[in-house]
Formats: C-alpha cells, structure tokens, sequence
C-alpha cells in the first residue's frame, strides 16, 4: 500500500480537528507541529486499517450489487432446450 498523503490544506484541516479535539475532550491543548505528529503518525500506524476496512466495506457493496445484476440477467433469460 501507498503511503497515505494529505494535500497542505487536508492536512490543515485534519490537525485542526486534532487541536480542537484535544481542547474539547481532554482540555489539552495541542500545538501545531505536536498535531502535525500525531496525525503522521495515525497515518502511518493505523492508516492501513482503516483504508483496509473501506476496501472491505467497498467489497462488499460490489458483491452485493452483483448478485442483484446476476439475478436481473436471469430473469431475462429466454428459454431453450439446452442444459447449462
């Protein structure tokens, strides 16, 4: 998998969500570059899990979409005196 990279200003906003999150939830507050480091390091160690889970989740949309197209060219199907 690629390394996950944020352009400057999905960056800018992903650390201000940190910031305000730290503020809000743990009365913390969280500077600039320690945001940028923390959000690097969400990327890179647990990154992979959650790209992974939207694959998964995208996966199964597909399967199920699938089936649904599968069942439609059935019931179109014309039929015939040959066996499948």
């Amino acid at each position: 998998m690629a390394i996950i990279e944020f352009s400057t200003a999905e960056k800018e906003l992903l650390t201000h969500k940190l910031q305000d999150y730290f503020q809000q939830e743990l009365s913390q507050p969280l500077e600039q570059f320690d945001a940028e480091f923390l959000l690097d390091f969400f990327s890179e160690q647990l990154g992979s899990y959650f790209y992974n889970k939207g694959l998964n989740d995208a996966q199964q949309v597909i399967d199920s979409n699938l089936d649904s197209l599968k069942d439609a060219i059935y019931a179109i199907e014309k039929p015939t005196e040959f066996i499948k």
